[in-house]
């Protein structure tokens, strides 16, 4: 599990294909921030703009670690197939604090930037989400942009039902300054995860399922 708070900006350096074919996924190598790796071992869960994955091999010595992702992680997500700067969160520990959400590392569907720009101090940012997540989508809820925990602060739904909805996000200076959210444009896909507790609430307000009859 992780919150949605950003715990360092990588890059990814390398890319390695496990194979020729589409069924084939990728190795990547994953610079960090000196000193991040300190307290990471093999094995430990590391979320990588906002999916999550298992850290493979390290190498302290150079701030570098890698990551084998599949194929099918490949389609569902964006910005993990070609080398550029990443999002990093160690998984939560269960003593942490909870500063963003609860977040599982589990990409719901891929966005696209529609907006960017300077509003006073802060920055507005708008995102076309697919039609399958936008009725989880609230003013004021919660949603995970590139692995970062953010604020609904509208909800547009478009007139096609099959077309999603747009909602608008506030940056602070802090959060562009901090995460790699500040290298987005008009046109960036971002990888979205809903609120974990909109799930839920979803799925029981489907019909009650007879198995208590």
């Amino acid at each position: 599990m992780f919150t949605g708070i950003i715990t360092g900006v990588g890059r990814i350096v390398a890319v390695h294909r496990l194979g020729s074919s589409l069924d084939h996924g990728s190795r990547l190598t994953i610079e960090t921030p000196s000193g991040y790796l300190d307290d990471v071992g093999p094995g430990d869960s590391i979320a990588l703009n906002g999916a999550c994955m298992t850290a493979t091999n390290l190498d302290a010595a150079r701030n570098q670690f890698t990551i084998d992702i599949s194929a099918e992680s490949l389609r569902k997500t964006c910005g993990l197939s070609e080398p550029g700067p990443i999002n990093l969160e160690k998984a939560l520990r269960a003593n942490d604090r909870l500063g963003g959400h609860i977040v599982s590392g589990h990409v719901d569907g891929i966005g696209s930037v529609t907006h960017f720009a300077r509003v006073g101090e802060s920055w507005e940012l708008r995102i076309l989400a697919p039609a399958g997540i936008s009725k989880y989508l609230a003013y004021k809820g919660s949603i995970t942009v590139n692995g970062v925990s953010l604020t609904v602060n509208s909800v547009n739904d478009l007139p096609r039902p099959d077309a999603g909805c747009e909602i608008s996000i506030n940056l602070i200076p802090h959060t562009v300054e901090n995460t790699a959210l500040g290298q987005l444009q008009a046109g960036s896909p971002v990888n979205l995860e809903i609120d974990l507790i909109a799930r839920y609430v979803e799925r029981m307000l489907q019909d009650t399922p007879k198995a208590f009859a």
